[in-house]
């Protein structure tokens, strides 16, 4: 067998069609968000301070005991669209509707952009609503340097009292690899002169700024902790001081979908009083809900400001969230397993007729192995092994794959690259689309050994240790001295024991010895 190596089985011209056709549906789906790219914002006030504020008295008359009234005070809807006219021009259009105790309005706008040269922008703007008048504006960026950049905004707004000149503008310089430094003045309406530092690594954000301004002069200080989970879990809080009173704000947010992320802020202050805000964000749109529940500071409306959301999210978690999640994966799972049931089919023959090849090679390899003690693959098996109790009732998948392991041997070393085991020789998906692994039990130097290892991790077996005579272990208050899984002291009572061991790559070995 000098002229014959096993090699991965490579894709076929069919499967390699499927994955261009999906490559080439997801780009087009990108690039018509990319054209339009729309984003739109709805808010909806709640006014709820009747729940703590209630005098009694104002309730003696009423029937039915008086219960709170809880009313929607104020409500915005926004939405934007962006139309590209040339490879650097853009149009954009957005719109706003606003009410407020009853009394409205709304404005539309009609942006155009063009990238003047790979260094900047410009921008001009025409607005119209029925409570501020027209509006015209202009807006350019630049960058000056590959470390700092320039924003300048004006505009004329037009109004039954005159026109009223606004100024905007904004230096920014990276003042390191995450940290960011703004400088903003602005002249006309709200007068103001605004600095902030943002530093934003991979586990935190942090704001502080600070404002002088007619009429809001205040300090600000942020952080938030980015959680290095699956649901990209963030906490936060905030103060903020000025002429007009002091707030603290703290909150949390987190995925609970591919596309939304839902998030909660409660803000005590004097003298806004207390609120909790809840917004979530799907895809481009924005859904906020700011509930005004107290004007003093209550204790009791701080605490369920606090815990409400809290014991309402959880529910929502494991009544709605989690059992449509897990619905949708299923629904996808078996549309994946029937658009791909022929071709696993035909994977599966192929990987039977080539166990059948390899039979005569094992062996071979196997007599060579035993007469030196080395490396005999006793079992192993591939796919979806169901280790929790919580999971009893889902069904193993799995395949043998011993013969295709052994016949990968050579030199009494067995090393699996970082790829999908599905495409070994002898291998097939037993699960498509779920989450796979790969445990094998096999002996070396006469002692068994057993691995489990993820479906895209490598693998490499017999271990290799760090350095001879290194004392790894602990069993029965002895230790167990070892290279390359050979055991060179052993100080225990019992005839066997079985341990666990780690390997270089991280992969779990559980050992039977017998002394």
């Amino acid at each position: 067998l000098e002229g014959f190596a096993v090699v991965e089985r490579k894709r076929t011209p069919a499967e390699i069609r499927e994955e261009y056709e999906r490559l080439q549906r997801e780009r087009e789906e990108r690039r018509l968000q990319q054209r339009t790219n729309p984003k739109g914002t709805i808010s909806v006030g709640i006014d709820a301070t009747d729940l703590f504020d209630r005098y009694e008295e104002d309730y003696e008359d009423m029937v039915g005991g008086g219960v709170p009234h809880v009313e929607i005070n104020k409500m915005h809807i926004s939405q934007s669209i962006e139309a590209p006219l040339t490879t650097k021009d853009t149009a954009i259009l957005s719109g706003s509707l606003s009410t407020h105790n009853g009394n409205g309005g709304g404005t539309i706008n009609l942006a155009l952009r063009r990238v003047t040269s790979a260094k900047g922008w410009g921008e001009v703007e025409l607005g119209a609503g029925d409570s501020h008048g027209p509006f015209l504006g202009m807006k350019i960026f630049r960058n000056l340097t590959p470390r700092f950049f320039v924003t300048a905004q004006c505009g004329l707004q037009f109004s039954s009292r005159g026109v009223r000149p606004g100024f905007t503008t904004v230096l920014a310089r990276h003042l390191d690899k995450n940290t960011m430094g703004y400088l903003q003045w602005r002249w006309g309406i709200q007068s103001s002169m605004n600095t902030s530092i943002v530093r934003d690594t991979k586990s935190s954000h942090f704001t502080f700024a600070m404002q002088l301004g007619i009429p809001h002069t205040f300090m600000m200080m942020s952080y938030q902790y980015k959680f290095q989970d699956e649901d990209q879990t963030k906490i936060k809080g905030s103060v903020k001081s000025g002429f007009f009173g002091t707030v603290v704000e703290y909150g949390a947010e987190r995925k609970i979908s591919r596309h939304s992320v839902l998030g909660a802020t409660v803000s005590v202050g004097v003298p806004q009083g207390v609120s909790l805000k809840i917004k979530l964000n799907r895809a481009s749109q924005t859904y906020f809900f700011p509930i005004h529940l107290t004007d003093q500071l209550l204790p009791s409306a701080v605490f369920y400001a606090t815990v409400g959301p809290l014991v309402f999210y959880l529910a929502m978690q494991q009544l709605i969230i989690r059992p449509y999640v897990r619905a949708q994966k299923e629904q996808e799972l078996e549309k994946q397993r029937e658009s791909s049931a022929s071709d696993i089919a035909k994977k599966k023959q192929e990987a039977e007729a080539a166990v059948l090849l390899m039979q005569e090679s094992v062996r071979r390899i196997i007599e060579a192995e035993e007469s030196r003690m080395g490396l005999i693959i006793l079992n192993a098996w591939y796919g979806k092994f169901v280790t929790d109790n919580s999971r009893k009732h889902e069904r193993a998948k799995v395949i043998d794959v011993t013969v295709p392991l052994q016949c990968l041997v050579k030199d009494s070393k067995l090393i699996l690259t970082e790829a999908t085991k599905s495409g070994l020789p002898g291998f097939y998906d037993p699960c498509v689309g779920e989450e796979k692994s790969l445990k094998v039990l096999y002996q070396f130097r006469g002692v068994m050994h057993q691995v489990l290892s993820g479906d895209t991790e490598s693998l490499r077996i017999p271990k290799q240790c760090k350095s001879f005579g290194q004392y790894a272990y602990a069993l029965t208050g002895h230790f167990v001295r070892y290279t390359c899984s050979v055991i060179f002291k052993c100080k225990i009572s019992k005839q066997s024991v079985t341990y666990q061991e780690i390997d270089s790559f991280g992969h779990v070995d559980t050992v039977t010895m017998t002394c």
